[in-house]
């Protein structure tokens, strides 16, 4: 059922569409006479309008569209070239639908306006091949660019929340939980919900590949972590309060008001690293406490509660670092670590190179969607060109618009529309037949059609909105050129022709979709990750001259990407009937994450066990990592429908003197690593009598 805003939005973009469209083509055909100019006035507002999704509110969109317009003359005249030859024609398809599917990489508002880009080539590379009627083309979809364009301005949508505003209040909220008295968790969990990124409207995501939006994508992330974090420590069992922890606590929810306060005004943040020093002070201070004679030595409780206040302290501090990132496009000190923030010392153009360079895999779900979009495209221009295929275009406006990335949901979806489009052609041809060539009367039906289509369509489903364009087609094609009934037949092969293609594709490329990727992508991103836990203990437990280096984690971060982005698709993606994916997957990409940040600022501090529990920590340490990865392993292999190993065995903390800070640390940790992949474990493991999708390459 679709919520009343959501109505009114869809009713909006008919009537912009409908007036952009009818105010271009009328004085184009009747008025000068530019039968040719009047058919791409017609179809740039349908193609920029209604075929592409672009996000965000009526400048943003009209700004996207105002930009799209000279690589939509480009692709116009590039259709209209290589219209001479058949194969010259699907070669460019081959090239150019690559090409705008992959623009997904660059983030949501080129997504949005690819497809109505793509329809562009389509509609000038079909025969006539017509070098003449160039200039007609290009000031016709210039006209209706510009036309559609004003009338965004004109009759926008509400502006949603920008991120900055939802993560300014996300932190007031978590300053309001470090302060004495804090807030109920689950208030602090839903703050922090309103940062994900699929619950943001697509235009206010941060999803660029430069610095201001990959700080603000990874501010959201930790500004998340440390709600989750004073959540946590909310519900943990009550211990004695002790002036450090509360002091630190303070700091924090300065910090977070600070911050909250720079990203709306813009007014200066807190002095960059004062909250590490207190950190580390705060540490130095546990230390010495926790190495006195054992009686004066704090209790267990006491240090593990401290240990979670650190580590929600350094969360705190990414929070800081990142919102400096996004606001002056780098640190104003040096970030540390350096390796979690990457970006902030690379250009604009490498970083868009590493985002490009990122992908071009095909276990990148973007790169396997633009192939799969280019064959199918170049496919139906190749099969429309051969069977010299009246109105053509259709053929690939059917693949354009009903592919979808699993095979049976482009199965579902082209059911639909061939029934819409057989009831779409019988009610044409019965009109055409019984108007005849009555123009005029089609010149008065084709404003209200359009705008019961564009504004029924997406409201009724894809049956009715293929029907209803079936009947725009042919009001608009009868004021342009003599049409019969033949014009529905038409349409109805071609369209059939173009499902055929599409499901073609959608069967013999990536069929399951993000389905098999997310799986293999997880358990890569869990086996890239795990080894991280054992080389981190090792580090904190060596010795005072050894080694303080954290561990590589840019592998991790990339495999991390990619995670993610299968993840995103595989949300988006309409379940196969009958079944269902019990993992949980987004417990999967926390672990990661805890993974990884844990990997960064537990070696930071450089702190070493008090004399006296260094051997307990150290093999406790070894034992419950190697436990850790074991169990890692044995989930990546049930995700690869790998034979897995034996459950490892439960490992336990020793139960002797109290450790050290930093075993304790090192406990919370691990031991918060064990509870989250015993979750997950629990998830992918099958049912009796069912097995997981193979997910090994093939």
């Amino acid at each position: 059922m679709i919520a009343g805003p959501q109505r009114a939005t869809i009713l909006r973009r008919a009537v912009r569409v409908t007036v952009a469209a009818s105010v271009g083509f009328y004085p184009l055909l009747y008025g000068a006479g530019l039968p040719v100019a009047a058919l791409y006035a017609l179809f740039a507002p349908i193609a920029m309008g209604l075929l592409s999704v672009v996000p965000g509110s009526g400048p943003q969109r009209a700004s996207v569209m105002l930009r799209a317009l000279p690589p939509a003359l480009v692709l116009a005249t590039l259709g209209t070239l290589l219209a001479v030859d058949t194969w010259a024609a699907v070669g460019g398809m081959l090239v150019i639908g690559f090409l705008l599917a992959f623009v997904a990489v660059a983030g949501p508002r080129p997504a949005g306006i690819a497809p109505g880009l793509q329809l562009f080539y389509i509609l000038a590379c079909f025969p006539p091949y017509a070098p003449d009627t160039l200039v007609e083309r290009l000031a016709g979809l210039t006209a209706g660019a510009l036309l559609l364009a004003a009338c965004e301005t004109l009759l926008p949508d509400p502006a949603a929340p920008s991120y900055r505003e939802r993560l300014a209040a996300a932190l007031d909220e978590a300053a309001r939980g470090a302060a004495p008295g804090g807030v109920p968790p689950q208030r602090l969990r839903d703050a922090g919900s309103t940062l994900r990124l699929a619950d943001v409207p697509p235009a206010e995501r941060p999803a660029g590949a430069g610095r201001t939006d990959r700080a603000l994508e990874q501010a959201g992330r930790s500004a998340r972590r440390l709600l989750d974090q004073l959540a946590t420590l909310a519900e943990a069992p009550s211990a004695p309060a002790d002036p450090e922890t509360t002091a630190l606590l303070g700091r924090v929810a300065e910090l977070c008001t600070a911050c909250a306060r720079f990203l709306r005004t813009g007014s200066r943040p807190p002095p960059a690293g004062a909250l590490e020093k207190a950190m580390r002070g705060f540490q130095a201070d546990r230390v010495r406490l926790a190495s006195g004679p054992p009686g004066e030595r704090l209790p267990v409780d006491v240090l593990r509660r401290q240990s979670r206040v650190l580590a929600l302290a350094e969360s705190a501090r990414m929070v800081e670092i990142t919102v400096d990132i996004a606001t002056h496009g780098g640190p104003t000190e040096p970030a540390a670590p350096r390796e979690l923030f990457w970006y902030a010392e690379l250009s604009t153009p490498r970083l868009w190179a590493r985002r490009v360079l990122g992908n071009v895999t095909f276990r990148s779900v973007l790169f396997q969607n633009a192939v799969r979009t280019a064959l199918g495209l170049a496919a139906a221009r190749a099969v429309a060109g051969s069977l010299d295929l009246a109105h053509g275009f259709w053929v690939l406006l059917a693949v354009l618009t009903l592919g979808r990335t699993t095979a049976g949901a482009t199965w579902r979806a082209v059911r639909l529309a061939v029934a819409g489009n057989a009831v779409g052609a019988l009610v044409a041809g019965a009109l055409v037949i019984g108007l005849g060539r009555h123009t005029d009367v089609y010149a008065a039906l084709l404003a209200p059609v359009m705008l019961v289509a564009f504004a029924l369509g997406p409201l009724l489903g894809i049956a009715y909105a293929q029907a209803l364009f079936t009947l725009v087609v042919a009001t608009a094609f009868a004021q342009i050129a003599p049409v019969t009934w033949r014009l529905s037949e038409a349409r109805m092969i071609d369209v059939i022709t173009g499902s055929v293609i599409g499901l073609l594709c959608g069967l013999l490329a990536w069929p399951a979709g993000a389905r098999r990727e997310v799986h293999r992508a997880m358990a890569g991103l869990l086996r890239t990750c795990a080894p991280l836990v054992p080389v981190t203990a090792q580090a904190l437990l060596a010795p005072p001259g050894g080694s303080r280096t954290a561990p590589e984690t840019l592998p991790g971060v990339h495999r991390l990407r990619l995670a993610e982005a299968a993840y995103a698709q595989f949300r988006a993606e309409t379940p196969v009937d009958g079944e269902s994916d019990r993992a949980d997957w987004h417990a999967v990409l926390i672990a990661a994450n805890h993974m990884l940040l844990g990997a960064q600022w537990l070696p930071r501090f450089g702190l070493r066990p008090a004399s006296g529990a260094t051997d307990a920590s150290a093999a406790w340490a070894r034992k419950t990592a190697s436990g850790l990865v074991a169990g890692t392993d044995r989930i990546a292999r049930l995700l690869t429908a790998e034979r897995p190993g034996p459950a490892p065995a439960p490992e336990s903390t020793p139960d002797r003197d109290p450790p050290s800070p930093l075993s304790v640390d090192l406990e919370v940790w691990m031991t918060s690593l064990a509870h989250q992949l015993a979750r997950i474990e629990s998830s992918v493991t099958p049912p009796p009598g069912r097995e997981l999708p193979d997910a090994r390459p093939r």
